[in-house]
């Protein structure tokens, strides 16, 4: 603006702007130049019976998508203001807020002309992310901001790349260097609907497909350097990790089972969490005479949430167990947790016990409702004991389905593909979703007037009728996508 403003200046600097293609703007910046366009005219005219039948598939993909999106958004925004009338929204809610945030986040930007509001989304997503750490669908990691831009970047690529071959397969030349010269210099309404609907929705289709496939195959096409089924490979554990200490996790353990629940990759290790923090905490036999012999006089006392404690608080090793005698009269004992976990298998009653012959009792951890004792094995070194929240070790441990068969190679890069795989079925797929929504400044806007000059022609006659028509529905798209971003950012951050 400076240099605009001065009189001296100006010539100079906007000769300079058009020479490198450049066009400068508060919060946004453009740069345009010819260097591809003949990379762009080759891919444009490669195999025309292809192209003809891709985009052909495309544009009927792309149509279904357009209805299909409407139904989505409407669905999306049913289920948040069912959430804001519960008390508690604790079933839905990771599911919705998931699809509102990636919606807002990669969905919006990538076109030329909204960088401006691509960036702001984009921190504000960043910033809602540090500032909300536990909550789900929001909480993306400093160290994961490589795997969001750079999967925004290529799905947007992938994007723009779509209508520069389709502008060169079925308009003139110059006519993909800005999406509003498209209407008039289609070959075709039928041309016009399928460089929009062809690219705006099915390419970032097929890379969100193709990143699914990778994802499905990866333990094929790493097996000759992994393998897999064998347990899940601690890759890191956070400093404030309660798994963190002498005898906890250390990067490159193998977990093999938690509890009784087998864990042969990082799935079986979420699911046996999710379990164990469903259900109710696991005994473990131990003979009668054992019991006596183990725990001492302690004072018992009840916790606000009824449950009993009998062993001293700066205890370390030592935790109260509970159990029943022959006359079902609960009795409580402090007892060391590792000598009575050892060796011992698991029950529920005091029959679970009963296979020896051995007089045997059942004691169970008495622990406040949320907590649980978790046995984690990783030989060959000592079962780690762990007493906490289980959800606290799947947020401070990271794990890997996949091993190494060789000492140099690293146990990172499966994490790495793995990771940037999925942000780009999220990211490519939700870009594909609200490209598709009838919506101003949106490349659904642009898909609906293509679609509506090609089927309500003949119906409708005068063009004002057509683009009134249009105008209606691409308010009322434009007023859902509004009130589910509205609404969704309201129950992350109000809430």
């Amino acid at each position: 603006t400076v240099l605009q403003s001065s009189s001296s200046l100006k010539a100079s600097y906007e000769d300079w702007l058009l020479t490198y293609g450049l066009s400068v703007s508060p919060f946004h910046m453009r740069w345009q130049t010819a260097l591809f366009n003949r990379q762009f005219y080759n891919w444009g005219r490669w195999k025309p019976r292809f192209l003809y039948l891709w985009f052909s598939i495309g544009m009927v993909f792309g149509i279904v998508a357009m209805f299909g999106s409407v139904v989505l958004l409407g669905k999306t925004l049913m289920q948040t203001l069912t959430q804001m009338l519960t008390e508690a929204p604790k079933a839905q809610n990771d599911r919705v807020l998931q699809v509102v945030v990636s919606l807002v986040s990669s969905g919006l930007p990538l076109r030329t002309q909204d960088l401006t509001f691509f960036l702001l989304v984009s921190w504000c997503f960043v910033l809602l992310s540090c500032l909300h750490k536990q909550v789900p669908g929001v909480n993306l990691p400093v160290s994961q901001l490589a795997y969001f831009f750079s999967a925004i970047l290529i799905s947007g690529v992938i994007h723009e790349v779509g209508h520069g071959v389709a502008a060169i397969r079925y308009c003139f030349l110059q006519a993909f260097l800005s999406l509003f010269f498209f209407p008039m210099n289609c070959l075709g309404k039928i041309s016009c609907l399928s460089v929009f609907t062809a690219t705006c929705v099915w390419h970032n289709f097929v890379l969100g497909v193709a990143s699914l496939i990778v994802l499905f195959l990866l333990p094929a096409i790493l097996f000759p350097f992994y393998y897999t089924g064998v347990g899940a490979l601690v890759t890191e554990v956070t400093e404030d990790s309660p798994a963190n200490g002498p005898r906890g996790l250390f990067v490159g353990d193998l977990v093999t089972s938690l509890q009784d629940c087998p864990v042969y990759s990082v799935e079986d290790w979420n699911y046996c969490l999710g379990d164990i923090t469903q259900k109710s905490q696991i005994g473990y036999c131990i003979n009668a005479a054992t019991l006596q012999q183990l725990s001492f006089p302690a004072r018992v006392y009840r916790r606000l949430d009824g449950t009993v404690e009998c062993c001293s608080n700066n205890s370390l090793t030592d935790i109260c167990f509970s159990y029943s005698n022959n006359l079902d009269s609960h009795s409580h004992a402090c007892l060391p947790a590792r000598k009575v976990i050892e060796a011992s298998q698991v029950c529920q009653t005091n029959m679970d016990c009963q296979k020896h012959f051995v007089p045997s009792l059942c004691v169970t951890p008495s622990l406040e409702n949320q907590t649980r004792l978790i046995r984690v094995k990783h030989p060959p070194h000592i079962d780690m004991l762990f007493v906490g929240h289980p959800m606290h070790l799947q947020y401070t441990v990271s794990l890997s389905s996949f091993v190494p068969r060789h000492n140099f190679l690293s146990i990172n890069l499966p994490v790495v593909i793995e990771t940037f795989c999925k942000y780009l079925i999220s990211l490519s797929g939700a870009l594909a979703v609200i490209n598709a929504v009838p919506c101003f400044a949106l490349d659904g806007q642009w898909i609906l007037n293509s679609f509506l000059e090609a089927t309500l022609s003949s119906l409708i006659v005068e063009k004002q009728n057509r683009e009134l028509v249009g105008f209606l529905i691409l308010l009322a798209g434009s007023a859902l996508l509004a009130a589910n971003v509205a609404l969704g950012l309201w129950m992350v951050t109000a809430r």
